[in-house]
């Protein structure tokens, strides 16, 4: 059986590593590998991280680009992949330009599409945005679908979906985060943190989305500046590189006390960060995904979710990005213990660290 995995962004790298490295080892199984390369510096270092060699590169990243910019490179340059190889099954993970573009690539081509981490919905077209929608057009490409949790499969089955073409695996960022937090801690996060006073409350955020661009963006900013100004907290800010976040988030923070700034981290030290923090905000996916196994109460900067099984479960809580909401959810959480232990000790719904040995058994199934 001849399998193309393709992706194009850390995020699906992280995902798809465990995928890739299981195909590699299976006998009986021609597993390639192309990488869109949607973000370059951020996809190499998991490539290296997990010691991944792509067969196929593309290449993709240019400065500001735009999404139809994107897309229409991946349409050109991953096609002339597929005629060449023509693989018995694609497989994509999530919910970026890259997946959407690589199912109806392989819908043209009559190849079949695997989907990982399906059925994910907010069930709101611009939020996330442009995610939402390109999951919902994978689906309908999809030829199987491996939802990472009983409410995503039932997302599938509402919209129509073959329930024996659905098949519920947990998410395969377990597999990859039980790896890399095996890992010896790297060097950069052990000194940052002997640098923080022993007895302050460790705040991890990050906050890049596109629908937090402006005036949301700010009121986090602004939250920060307040909780900062408490002095028993240490507030750690891995800024991601789109100016739209690195502009506000530099003429606000900048020079704030108890506010470090870092440029994007690996994935290797952002995880071993997270270990260390007491609280997370974030409007990030994979985060609301990998705190909880962590035991790490999260704050999610977001009006809606794709992933309320962290909501129902209490390891995850909405808060928006109004400023007045932010802080005292964050307050509530460093003050009350109860609280705090209510979150911090749930059980993360996400998965058991198998993902990718449950997908793999569904596809040589088939």
């Amino acid at each position: 059986m001849k399998i193309l995995s393709v992706f194009g962004t850390r995020p699906e790298a992280v995902k798809m590593a465990p995928i890739v490295k299981l195909l590699a080892r299976t006998a009986g199984v021609e597993s390639r590998v192309c990488v869109t390369a949607q973000h370059r510096q951020m996809l190499d270092q998991v490539l290296e991280l997990f010691e991944i060699k792509p067969d196929y590169d593309l290449d993709l990243m240019r400065e500001s680009q735009t999404l139809a910019q994107v897309s229409a490179g991946i349409f050109t340059h991953l096609d002339p992949v597929l005629a060449e190889f023509n693989p018995h099954w694609v497989l994509a993970v999530g919910d970026t330009t890259t997946v959407v573009t690589t199912s109806l690539l392989a819908f043209y081509r009559k190849i079949k599409f695997g989907h990982i981490e399906a059925g994910l919905r907010t069930h709101n077209k611009w939020h996330p945005f442009p995610e939402e929608i390109n999951r919902r057009l994978a689906t309908v490409t999809a030829d199987l679908h491996f939802a990472p949790t009983t409410w995503s499969q039932g997302n599938l089955l509402r919209e129509g979906v073959d329930a024996a073409k659905i098949f519920v695996t947990g998410n395969s960022v377990i597999d990859a985060l039980q790896y890399v937090s095996a890992q010896p801690e790297p060097q950069e996060i052990s000194q940052l943190i002997a640098g923080k006073p022993k007895t302050s409350k460790l705040i991890l955020v990050t906050a890049h989305r596109r629908e937090n661009f402006g005036q949301p963006l700010e009121n986090i900013c602004r939250a920060l500046l307040e909780l900062a100004s408490r002095g028993d907290v240490e507030i750690i800010y891995p800024v991601h590189l789109n100016p739209n976040v690195q502009e506000p988030v530099n003429r606000l923070l900048g020079d704030a006390e108890h506010i470090t700034l870092l440029p994007p981290l690996d994935y290797l030290p952002l995880v071993h960060l997270m270990k260390h923090a007491t609280l997370i905000l974030t409007d990030s996916g994979g985060i609301q995904e990998e705190a909880p196994a962590f035991g790490v109460p999260t704050l999610v900067l977001r009006e809606v979710t794709e992933r309320p099984e962290g909501v129902e479960a209490g390891t995850l809580k909405l808060v928006g990005t109004e400023t007045s909401s932010i802080v005292r959810e964050a307050k509530r959480l460093l003050e009350d213990e109860t609280a705090y232990a209510a979150m911090s000790g749930a059980v993360n719904p996400y998965g058991d660290g198998h993902a990718a040995e449950k997908i793999l058994a569904a596809l040589l199934e088939r």
